[in-house]
């Protein structure tokens, strides 16, 4: 490792030893680029890592709210705003109960370097709350994201901030989320993304990581002259993510046969098809029911209390759509010993470092987060754009321009491996291609 980033890693683990999740975030993005750091001393002498590492800014605010029962709950409010380098910060809000400061800060590092790959205007950043929206009535998550909006306002804006949904956080919230903005501002600005098309969102906005990350595996088995075609997949999670990767691996001839949420998972032998996806998307977005229903309309299927699908089943594709860190060591070695020759990240950071090994050691196509679900942003981006113009594309036009920005990203990824000597290895090529990007725009604008 180089010396630099070694001690930029050290000082990093020193101050704040209990963020695993970023400390996990920052040691793989920061390891690919000794060779980059070894190759050219600029980067070191305008301390771009310790600039890089360090959000431009952090806002946490109380989120205080009234229950169905006229009772007052008080909740945790983030945004991490990362780096505006390259354009307005942009990522997600989550609101879910494991949401803490650390996790946020992970997210957003990694947002940097994804959104540079998506070769549109725009920054890294990301936020949102400790706040559960299941089981809270409509009336409830309203009350709460009201309460969000009336802190968050103030240090967001089409030109500064344009935040977007991400765990917890669909289309209504989104809807709340930007009725409040637009009461506060009293300005229609594109400010949010992921809004529903009657109200300037983009199609195949939902759509887009799913379909972005398998467009991403198509290419990485293009280039061993493959496709995912009559291939069985595994795919973890339900919600939108998981939904529309199987949805695409089924138009493009693959057997997906496995979904998931954190009670457990389900794998069908027969394949889930357009049909038993339908019920998904029932369950989980009407409905909001839990996976295990699946096998009780479908018997062909199986439902595993507590566990993941990794190993559960023989397939030669995994396209973890979940949460971080879902694939262990242990999952990782499984997938391998039943024939996987590709995992393709839906979720951000999915696979531990020992699962990462364990997929090098095996010499299998495998693609980061950062790379294979860049798909959502660049998607999010193109309605930004859409917004400004005052104009909307037709779905064919927005599905077309997505595939190219994968492609574009592959391609990006695949020559900076290559480039710096270690070819075929796509996380070192995304870590690469992101951060050169980011770091020639903050030179040239000082510090």
């Amino acid at each position: 490792m180089n010396k630099y980033v070694a001690k930029v890693l050290e000082d990093l683990k020193s101050k704040q030893p209990w963020e695993k999740e970023f400390l996990q975030a920052a040691e793989e993005v920061l390891s690919s680029l000794s060779v980059v750091l070894d190759s050219d001393p600029i980067y070191e002498k305008n301390k771009i890592l310790e600039r890089m590492v360090v959000p431009e800014r952090i806002i946490m605010f109380q989120v205080p709210w009234a229950d169905d029962k006229g009772e007052i709950q008080v909740n945790q409010g983030y945004r991490v705003q990362f780096n505006s380098a390259i354009g307005p910060y942009k990522g997600g809000l989550r609101f879910h109960p494991s949401v803490n400061l650390g996790i946020l800060k992970f997210l957003g590092f990694e947002q940097v370097f994804k959104n540079s790959l998506t070769t549109l205007p725009m920054g890294g950043g990301k936020g949102g709350s400790n706040f559960d929206p299941k089981g809270k009535s409509d009336n409830e998550v309203r009350n709460f994201c009201n309460s969000f909006m009336r802190e968050l306002y103030r240090h967001i804006g089409p030109n500064t901030d344009v935040p977007a949904g991400d765990i917890g956080v669909g289309g209504r919230e989104i809807g709340y989320l930007f009725g409040q903005y637009k009461r506060c501002k009293n300005s229609y600005d594109s400010v949010l993304t992921g809004k529903a098309l009657e109200w300037g969102g983009s199609l195949i906005r939902p759509e887009a990581t799913g379909y972005g990350n398998v467009y991403f595996a198509q290419e990485m088995l293009a280039t061993k002259g493959d496709s995912v075609a009559g291939k069985t997949a595994l795919v973890s999670g339900s919600g939108n993510v998981a939904q529309y990767t199987i949805e695409k691996l089924i138009q493009l001839g693959a057997k997906p046969i496995s979904a998931s949420d954190s009670n457990g998972s389900i794998i069908d032998p027969d394949g889930i098809d357009q049909e038993k996806l339908a019920f998904i998307f029932d369950l989980k977005n009407n409905k909001r029911g839990r996976i295990s229903e699946y096998a009780k309309k479908y018997p062909t299927a199986k439902y595993y209390e507590g566990k993941r699908p990794w190993g559960l089943a023989k397939a030669e594709l995994a396209l973890p759509s979940a949460t971080q860190n879902e694939i262990d060591a242990d999952n990782a070695k499984a997938l391998i010993e039943n024939g996987c020759i590709l995992v393709s990240e839906g979720a951000n950071m999915p696979s531990t470092p020992e699962a990462i090994e364990v997929y090098k050691s095996a010499k299998i196509l495998y693609a980061p987060g950062k790379a294979s679900n860049a798909g959502g942003v660049a998607t999010s981006g193109l309605e930004m754009s859409q917004n400004a113009i005052r104009l909307s594309w037709t779905r064919e036009e927005v599905d077309e321009k997505l595939h190219n920005i994968m492609r574009n990203i592959h391609k990006n990824a695949l020559e900076a491996a290559a480039e710096y000597g270690t070819p075929g290895d796509y996380v070192n090529g995304a870590n690469i291609a992101g951060f050169k990007k980011v770091a020639s725009a903050m030179i040239a604008q000082g510090f």
